[in-house]
């Protein structure tokens, strides 16, 4: 009895797996097909270089497409770090950043503007006890405003059908 509910139960996850066999996402990054040929990186280099980073291995997954568009690439970033709460005797507890992206991306050849990417990021953390976990808490939060600003200048290449 036991053996039959076990293969019912296997029966029923093997139909789930084998139902989203045809899944394709909408706006997937292997649709994308550009060749970067010349880039360039303003205000802030380290923030700017993770997001060009990101484009670049982007750009070296469809390497091989002879179809790609080639593109230049222009991303200025700026980041303002402000205190936004003070206890009484004015030590900070909490800190807010803000990054203004400009992501400007041009056809090499004829210097069109295929995509004007312009976005505002914000977010706040909190003071830690030690200064290291505040500075982790930090980088940690900078990654992740870079990470949505990319995952959103993806929408945004496929929206403008990069291709």
């Amino acid at each position: 009895m036991k053996k039959i509910i076990y293969l019912i139960i296997i029966f029923f996850f093997s139909s789930y797996i084998y139902a989203c066999a045809g899944y394709k996402p909408i706006f997937s990054s292997s649709n994308l097909q550009f060749k970067i040929i010349n880039h360039s990186i303003e205000g802030d280099k380290k923030l700017g270089n993770q997001i060009y980073s990101n484009l670049y291995n982007l750009y070296k997954f469809n390497e091989n497409n002879p179809n790609a568009k080639n593109i230049n690439v222009i991303i200025n970033l700026s980041k303002n770090k402000k205190a936004t709460v003070k206890d009484s005797t004015g030590k900070i507890l909490e800190y807010v950043i803000n990054l203004k992206i400009n992501i400007l991306i041009n056809d090499s050849i004829s210097d069109d503007v295929i995509l004007n990417h312009n976005t505002t990021e914000t977010s706040s953390y909190k003071v830690q006890d030690q200064y290291a976990e505040t500075l982790n808490l930090e980088n940690k939060t900078l990654e992740n405003l870079v990470n949505k600003t990319f995952q959103d200048l993806l929408i945004a290449m496929s929206e403008k059908n990069i291709k």
